[in-house]
């Protein structure tokens, strides 16, 4: 996985100046000349026994940690020595800002899993590991709270499918959402809401099945398809007991940045989480392609009809 570095170091080859502002003045001038020769500028982070530190040292824990689990099918083929090193590594990297209150901007956003020890997650490997008629591919968590100050809406988003039926790994989506509170710096609160399938992508060989393409297709075959492709269902989250709203549970989210999202299940079970590229969301939008393509169409007008690119 590609990490980007925070440290940001300028050259040390005397070249460039910088100019030092007389305060307190209604014009901008300057009496002074400095010398960059052996000066650099570095971004610290603050280190589980206090002391400032390079973000370059918080990467690397970063990297140890992301080398760890690679190997491991998420969790699913951790031996016992690698779940130590794993709970090592995790533990030495949330130390980095332990204490510091979720920057909800930050938490916005889709986050793929990377890694767990969960044993509700780790039954989903476990089982398409034995069964040949289930696949389980990309999970993920995304979190909507951008404007939001003490909560927000998660959905864990569960990709799956069943083979010749469904496509590859995707053919189906499970969404399990739920909202969320921040209950104290690092705990939200979660309460589940709904379960809901919905995505349902069929593969070529049920296509054909349905509707050959060698024969005219039925009205009745076109039906077919197109309650498979926009079939949902939807179930709320309920207590069985009492029929309401179901029973909530805490998620204490031990470290976040831009690019890692470290948490841990109150009743046992760490995950770590990487950001989902932006980029592959933002092309579901046509908004994007009317910003991207913009630009380029005003300026192929320009240049053939001599037309004026005011935007």
């Amino acid at each position: 996985m590609e990490l980007a570095f925070a440290a940001s170091v300028y050259p040390t080859n005397g070249k460039r100046a910088i100019y030092e502002i007389r305060p307190h003045s209604s014009k901008l001038f300057t009496n002074k000349k400095r010398s960059f020769h052996n000066k650099f500028r570095c971004s610290v982070a603050v280190a589980p026994d206090g002391n400032r530190v390079s973000a370059v040292e918080l990467e690397n824990k970063k990297h140890d940690l992301l080398l760890a689990v690679q190997d491991t099918q998420r969790g699913l083929a951790a031996t016992a020595d690698q779940r130590s090193i794993i709970e090592e590594a995790l533990v030495t990297v949330e130390g980095y800002n332990m204490g510091a209150p979720i920057d909800m901007g930050v938490l916005d956003g889709t986050w793929r899993l990377q890694y767990t020890s969960a044993p509700d997650v780790l039954v989903l490997f476990e089982a398409a590991a034995r069964l040949p008629f289930f696949q389980v591919g990309q999970i993920f968590q995304k979190f909507e709270c951008r404007d939001q100050l003490r909560g927000g809406v998660i959905r864990n988003v569960v990709r799956w499918s069943v083979p010749n039926l469904l496509e590859e790994q995707e053919g189906a989506t499970l969404v399990v959402s739920a909202k969320f509170d921040v209950v104290s710096v690092r705990n939200i609160y979660l309460q589940f809401e709904e379960i809901k399938i919905q995505d349902i992508k069929i593969s070529e060989q049920l296509q054909a099945l349905i509707a050959p393409a060698l024969l005219p297709r039925s009205f009745l075959s076109l039906q077919i398809l197109q309650f498979l492709r926009s079939f949902t269902a939807q179930v709320p989250v309920t207590n069985p007991g009492t029929g309401r709203r179901s029973v909530g549970g805490l998620y204490y989210l031990s470290y976040l940045d831009r690019n890692m999202l470290l948490g841990r299940a109150v009743g046992g079970g760490g995950f770590s989480f990487s950001q989902f590229p932006v980029f592959r969301t933002q092309i579901l939008h046509s908004s994007f392609w009317g910003d991207l393509l913009r630009p380029l169409i005003l300026s192929f007008l320009s240049y053939y009809l001599q037309f004026p690119t005011n935007q």
